[in-house]
């Protein structure tokens, strides 16, 4: 991936510039990549962060908080991806009676059966996406990305 290619320009961009729009562009192209993927299960990639999440929980329920620090992107709006969950069937929420603030999360069954499809899914993308680095290329890039 040219940047100046891309950007359609003559001129060098610094190397600084060139690096951080380097990643913008590479963090783009996997996003669209991930959503493409995800488009036929009709799930965002943080509704599929989040059943990551509860799975994970090894059926210990989470609240919200719990979710929020573990996402990947974090953003505000972790209820309303609750919510479209538990219309999908594929997680659950209990209100504690005594503190209707105590909120707990679990993934359903169905929940877990649709997203070991989209493991499937997502590890084929993955593996598409990061077909030409090799597995010591993929370390080093890793070993870079904890510099940052």
């Amino acid at each position: 991936m040219n940047v100046e290619e891309i950007l359609q320009t003559e001129s060098q961009i610094p190397l600084e510039s060139r690096t951080i729009i380097h990643f913008l562009l590479v963090n783009n192209k996997i996003n669209e990549s991930i959503s493409n993927v995800l488009k036929p299960f009709d799930i965002s990639p943080q509704q599929f962060n989040v059943l990551r999440i509860l799975r994970g929980q090894n059926g210990t329920p989470a609240n919200l908080s719990t979710l929020n620090d573990r996402m990947i992107t974090k953003m505000s709006n972790t209820t309303r991806l609750v919510d479209k969950l538990i219309i999908k069937g594929y997680v659950d929420r209990i209100t504690c009676p005594s503190n209707r603030r105590k909120v707990e999360i679990n993934i359903t069954e169905t929940g877990k059966k649709e997203l070991k499809k989209m493991d499937i899914a997502m590890s084929n993308a993955e593996k598409k996406i990061l077909k030409n680095l090799s597995k010591s290329e993929l370390k080093e890039l890793n070993n870079l990305f904890n510099k940052l």
